[in-house]
């Protein structure tokens, strides 16, 4: 059996390995996603442009049938993508490090236990021997 101290620090490691695993894939997320944003704006911007030259001139629609057409696939658009930014789960080495960490907690519940239960008894004991044999 381990001791509760060696089963808190594989504890401690599998929390710090999952928050490392947890950072790391935010902070990816974070950078596509910012440098995403800066290409799409732009890409976005000149969309639109031709977008209400091709509705207004080719199509002959009016501006605000214009306008309302490209605001609702703009809206579209929007949804699709906050959905997927929105769905994402941990990785591999996240859900392994959380097994661990709760692997390792129950270790330790389980010899405190015995270690408490062990101390109880040879207080027990102890009181016991002070008080000596009663006739």
């Amino acid at each position: 059996m381990m001791q509760p101290v060696r089963l808190v620090q594989i504890a401690a490691e599998a929390e710090a390995l999952r928050w490392h695993g947890f950072a790391a894939r935010t902070m990816t997320r974070v950078l596509c996603a910012a440098i995403g944003l800066l290409f799409a704006a732009g890409a976005l911007a000149v969309a639109h442009i031709a977008a209400w030259y091709a509705l207004r001139i080719d199509a002959g629609l009016a501006f605000y049938w214009a306008a309302l057409l490209i605001g609702g696939f703009d809206v579209l658009v929007a949804v699709v993508l906050l959905a997927y930014a929105w769905n994402s789960t941990p990785g591999r080495v996240e859900r392994e490090a959380v097994q661990v960490r709760k692997q390792a907690l129950a270790g330790v519940a389980a010899t405190l236990s015995l270690v408490q239960l062990g101390m109880i008894v040879m207080r027990f004991a102890r009181s016991m021997g002070r008080r000596g044999p009663k006739a």
